[in-house]
């Protein structure tokens, strides 16, 4: 690949993905791309001077307005205006992140020659891509069918140099940035308004950002797992092999793999343990997190599978000569998944949090809230405090957004999928988790210094070496939420061996 990735060149993974995104990878369009695309466009336009029938979207208006015929004269007009009048997504505006996400998805998904659009308004989109001109989205207003609508016309509004854009780090007019770039606005032909809108790149670009921040955070819970389990004075034997395979779940034998691999050549966890049993939070560490592992894998499957889909509405077969108006569209099976993703990080956070309240009650030896002189110093007391508020407010978001539907279009749209409200909370339980692991970091590394001069494993060694370079052991009482805050940037470049 290099520098370059061609679209439609091959399925998208997440490994291609990252690297699009971590390396500055420009775009171009595959030729065998270009092919796809160019017959299916030319397909259409044949088709629509051949046949006096109804086709949805391409002569017709849209949704519950189906059964309005458009003259040959204005579709054209008519793609434009869904754009315009669709472009309803309001709020707080997205991450650019996933907006440049967005448009590496419908490239590829209109690159698989489905969709009957023009050749150039592909390129296009690469353009704003290659040139990081990345259209102002905002994150509400898509009920998840069909598809992403209000979300998708924002992000497609420049095209035609209508709304804002990022360009050169400040926000600007797209007409703006089309004169300096000597772009015209591409004029839509039939079809290509419902093509741009229709599809689940707004829900799937907030998916995919979830789910490369979830496969970290499920190793960094490991991490601070076995972190915690020093500083408890906790025992291996539930980590031991033998009973994992008794009980073969996946996620549950790569985590307790994950633990005794990151406690090699502890001193601290071959010591003579008084106690004969630890707490679930320790001890059912590889129940816990492995089952969030085993969920975390399953919606990134589903969602592969979608990334690699034609999702658009009405969808074109040129060698079978169907136009089939379906439900591609509709993102029940991402909302779904997106709920279940929602529950496996939260509970990484929650078995997290009940880590941290075990280290401050002055259990094994460790002074309450992990302070020498507690009374004239509060220590640990309110880290807990606001894990446990955090914890509390990711159960809030737990909430099934995929169970809930409510009827638009004057009733044709009567079964919703709110998928996109699915993905865009779990941006705020990622958030809630990243300070929960900031703050176990902060409780199990002040814990460890209570054991010394016994020493944990090289690989927890080296960590707390690093890590003692940004947030100093606590000798008296600080202001926490500075600490806090530099735990968890810590956690979030600090780079993971395992």
């Amino acid at each position: 690949m290099k520098n370059v990735y061609s679209v439609g060149s091959s399925e998208l993974t997440f490994e291609l993905i990252e690297q699009v995104l971590s390396e500055n990878i420009k775009l171009k369009l595959h030729p065998d791309a270009v092919q796809r695309i160019q017959k299916c466009r030319d397909y259409l336009d044949e088709k629509i001077k051949e046949s006096d029938v109804p086709v949805y979207g391409i002569t017709t208006g849209f949704g519950s307005l189906c059964d309005k015929s458009i003259s040959l004269d204005q579709l054209s007009t008519l793609q434009e205006n869904l754009v315009k009048s669709h472009a309803c997504s309001v709020g707080k505006e997205v991450p650019r992140e996933v907006v440049k996400l967005m448009l590496f998805f419908k490239a590829h998904a209109l690159s698989l020659g489905h969709s009957g659009v023009q050749v150039l308004t592909v390129e296009r989109i690469i353009d704003f891509f290659n040139n990081d001109i990345l259209p102002i989205v905002y994150d509400r207003g898509s009920l998840g069918a069909s598809g992403d609508l209000a979300p998708l016309a924002n992000l497609f509004l420049p095209l035609i140099g209508e709304g804002e854009v990022y360009y050169k780090g400040e926000k600007k007019c797209s007409k703006e940035v089309l004169k300096e770039m000597g772009w015209e606005p591409v004029e839509l032909q039939s079809k290509e308004g419902l093509a741009l809108l229709n599809g689940t790149q707004f829900m799937s670009a907030n998916g995919t950002y979830a789910i490369l921040r979830a496969f970290r955070l499920a190793k960094i819970s490991d991490l601070l797992g076995a972190l915690s389990l020093e500083g408890f004075d906790g025992r291996l034997d539930p980590f031991f092999d033998c009973i994992q395979q008794v009980r073969p779940h996946q996620g549950q034998i790569e985590t307790a793999q994950n633990i005794r691999n990151i406690l090699e050549g502890s001193e601290m966890i071959k010591q003579h343990k008084v106690c004969v049993q630890d707490p679930y939070s320790f001890r059912c560490i590889p129940q816990v997190h492995g089952a969030s592992k085993d969920a975390i894998r399953y919606v990134a499957s589903v969602l592969l599978t979608e990334l690699n889909s034609v999702t658009d509405n009405p969808t074109i077969f040129p060698d079978e000569d169907k136009i089939i108006s379906g439900g591609n569209f509709h993102g029940q099976p991402l909302a779904i998944v997106y709920d279940f993703l929602a529950i496996a990080l939260a509970e990484l956070g929650n078995i997290s949090e009940r880590r941290v309240a075990q280290l401050i009650w002055g259990l094994r030896g460790l002074p309450e809230f992990l302070v020498a002189n507690p009374g004239l110093n509060s220590g640990m007391m309110i880290p807990q405090y606001a894990a446990a508020s955090m914890v509390s407010q990711n159960k809030m978001y737990c909430f099934s957004a995929s169970s809930d539907s409510i009827v638009s279009s004057n009733g044709q749209e009567d079964h919703v999928s709110m998928g996109a409200n699915a993905a865009t909370k779990l941006a705020k339980i990622i958030e809630n988790l990243d300070l929960i692991f900031g703050i176990e970091l902060l409780n199990a590394s002040q814990a460890i210094e209570f054991r010394r001069p016994l020493k944990t494993s090289p690989m927890l060694e080296d960590l707390l070496v690093k890590y003692r370079k940004v947030v100093p052991f606590i000798e008296d009482d600080i202001v926490m939420y500075d600490a806090i805050n530099k735990s968890k940037s810590f956690l979030k470049t600090y780079k993971l061996e395992f």
